[in-house]
């Protein structure tokens, strides 16, 4: 089981969202609206999906990361470089 797996429906009415506001961009440069626009719906996409990536990370450290921590100190490890690693991946993009 998933550290998401409670709030899956959730997660996927966020990026059903998402999907339609990328679909919604594509229709605005297809009818070329002004650019500003444009650009403004694309920080909204990015906001959202990084608050499903950031949620996502929280599920993994209260789930994944507890549950490896009490099966052993290198579960523990493991799981904790792959949370770090996850944040260094989300602070470059």
């Amino acid at each position: 089981m998933r550290g998401y797996s409670g709030t899956k429906d959730d997660y996927l009415k966020r990026l059903r969202r998402v999907e339609g506001q990328v679909r919604g961009i594509a229709r605005m440069v297809e009818e070329d609206t002004y650019c500003i626009d444009v650009l403004t719906q694309v920080s909204a996409v990015t906001k959202a999906l990084q608050a499903v990536s950031l949620g996502l990370l929280e599920d993994h450290i209260s789930h994944c990361v507890v549950e490896a921590a009490a099966e052993s100190e290198e579960a523990k490890d493991v799981k904790v470089r792959e949370a770090a690693d996850a944040i260094a991946r989300l602070v470059r993009s």
